[in-house]
């Protein structure tokens, strides 16, 4: 079954990218896992993707996984389906010249050695036999792994100058495995810091997505910011940032907050903490998010200053108001994160609250006011509004009730 499309799960992604280069090499051809995979197996980490790379070009893999699809075959690059999951197959290549700052203009087929010459850093050009388990290390990236250090392949200047997104991959790979950037690469890396104002915004807001979902998070703005690559990426003036919110935050914090936590950890233009609407907008176009992270992240910073003023003053159905609403989750991990008081309290009032419904369908509806001879007009929010908060704060315990308590509201408004 070589689609694997009759597992009622994935096999893992070890199992899957063993299958694709064991068919390859039955075919004839040469197949090792590259890249992450094992630089993450040698550090005892469970790689989420196995890629594979191969002697067999392009239209022999083809005939190998006749489903195979091109995703990049001008440059050697298929997907293999199996059991669930998508191997990455790739060519062994050369690179040519990188005049546009990102992808090569041509590659040359080849072998392992020049393959692995042509990638980044040394602990991401390693390669492994999957039948036998021996390391192929054509770059020193075992050693830099076991010495924990971060090494640009060859010339650290011209791997940069090919993709200058690469300035910031280190600082990415330098904090998620504990590695220091070693001289010659972190010189280059401060010289093309300025030149990542000349990568997509997308390719940029991706890399920071992949630092701030890492438990690690704090380690990479920190290498950000002191390699210089700060006002590339956020388009805004150097600062010294206050680490220690993203540095207290949960290990399974999301994207949102741990943006929220940057932005407040950054003074502004002023040299204040600045979360205003004006410099949400530019990082939202610095890092191009999407609309649901530019509302989520305006809800967090909103809901940060917001539950300490109104908690402990606000009724029962103002609490579930706040605690339903957007952004709220996140504020209060910032606000747990920065050990402040409240946190504390409303941690535990929440389960309470849940029990017995943060955001519940509604008694009374505008349907309602209608059938009870209203118009509709500006009076309905405030009477919908009123009718719910009696419902939050328990005050009416069904809909009959809820509408005895609007009729009495209805005379006298």
């Amino acid at each position: 079954m070589s689609g694997g499309e009759g597992h009622a799960a994935p096999v893992a992604p070890r199992v899957a990218a063993s299958w694709v280069a064991r068919r390859l090499r039955e075919a004839g051809f040469r197949a090792l896992f590259a890249g992450g995979c094992v630089r993450d197996a040698l550090l005892g980490h469970e790689a989420a993707d196995y890629d594979v790379a191969t002697d067999a070009v392009p239209e022999e893999i083809r005939r190998v996984f006749p489903r195979a699809i091109g995703v990049g075959e001008s440059f050697g690059v298929m997907l293999v389906r199996h059991g669930g999951r998508s191997v990455e197959v790739a060519t062994f290549r050369a690179d040519g010249s990188y005049a546009d700052g990102r992808r090569p203009d041509g590659v040359r087929f080849t072998d392992d050695r020049e393959d692995a010459l042509r990638r980044d850093f040394t602990v991401n050009g390693l390669f492994e036999d999957p039948e036998t388990g021996e390391v192929i290390d054509h770059v020193g990236g075992r050693a830099d792994l076991a010495a924990g250090v971060l090494r640009a392949i060859g010339d650290p200047e011209a791997r940069l100058r090919e993709d200058r997104l690469r300035a910031l991959r280190a600082a990415r790979f330098a904090a998620r495995f504990a590695l220091r950037v070693d001289p010659a690469t972190e010189s280059a890396v401060r010289r093309f810091a300025g030149d990542l104002a000349a990568v997509s915004r997308e390719r940029v807001g991706n890399e920071i997505r992949r630092m701030l979902v890492h438990p690690t998070r704090a380690r990479a703005v920190e290498l950000v910011e002191s390699l210089g690559l700060g006002p590339s990426v956020l388009l805004e003036p150097e600062a010294a940032t206050d680490r220690s919110l993203l540095a207290a935050l949960a290990p399974g914090a999301g994207f949102e907050e741990s943006l929220a936590a940057w932005m407040l950890g950054r003074p502004g233009a002023e040299g204040a903490s600045d979360v205003s609407a004006a410099r949400q907008r530019r990082w939202r176009d610095a890092l191009v998010l999407s609309n649901g992270e530019s509302d989520l992240l305006a809800a967090i910073l909103a809901n940060v200053p917001r539950i300490p003023a109104s908690w402990t003053r606000a009724d029962r159905a103002g609490r579930k108001r706040l605690a339903a609403s957007d952004g709220f989750r996140g504020a209060l991990a910032l606000l747990r994160a920065a050990g402040h008081p409240i946190a504390a309290a409303v941690t535990a009032d929440l389960p309470e609250l849940e029990r017995e419904g943060l955001r519940p369908a509604p008694f009374v509806t505008g349907d309602d006011l209608v059938a009870l001879g209203m118009r509709p007009g500006p009076a309905f929010r405030p009477l919908l509004d009123r009718a719910y908060d009696l419902q939050l704060n328990g005050a009416v315990a069904d809909r009959e009730a809820a509408l005895a308590a609007v009729r009495t509201l209805i005379s006298g408004v």
